[in-house]
């Protein structure tokens, strides 16, 4: 719809349209709940996908470099940001949440990662893909050259962290 709406054909006006108007339906509350069967994970990205793949010039690339071009990360990458952002904001008191509520500090005292490491809770079922399962694997996982500064910092910090091992599909 974007596409027929816009009579421009200017690529960075089409992505800011997507990105403004697409991209907050499709990851509307994606922190309580977010697709956890590939089947779905996929399905989410198509819209992504078909949109990148309509950009005049673009449509011989393949996704992974259409993002790149357009400066895009995937959409399950966006979500697991988001994970880790309001998993910030729970930790340091950023929102009105008991951090205890969801988490809690890992009693271990290791020597590699970052000391603010999360107990690792093993759940079975429908549970181990809620937000307080699925976010401490990626949290526990970010090196001590992560800022935690401040949230503007880690936000920042996290762009240019590798999270490939825990994403689905390939881009």
């Amino acid at each position: 719809m974007i596409y027929r709406m816009f009579v421009s054909r200017d690529i960075d006006l089409l992505v800011r349209a997507f990105v403004t108007y697409v991209r907050p339906v499709v990851e509307y509350n994606t922190v309580i709940w977010s697709s956890f069967n590939k089947c779905d994970i996929e399905r989410v990205e198509k819209a992504q996908r078909r949109f990148t793949r309509w950009l005049a010039g673009l449509q011989d690339l393949t996704y992974g470099h259409r993002l790149k071009v357009l400066d895009l990360e995937s959409l399950e990458l966006h979500r697991l940001h988001a994970d880790l952002i309001m998993c910030y904001k729970i930790v340091f008191g950023l929102v009105n949440l008991s951090f205890s509520d969801f988490f809690a500090f890992s009693p271990s005292t290791v020597t590699r990662g970052h000391q603010y490491k999360i107990y690792v809770n093993h759940s079975r079922g429908a549970r181990k893909y809620f937000f307080a399962e699925r976010v401490v694997g990626p949290w526990n996982s970010l090196s001590t050259d992560t800022d935690f500064g401040t949230l503007k910092r880690f936000k920042l910090s996290i762009k240019s962290i590798d999270f490939q091992k825990f994403l689905h599909i390939e881009c």
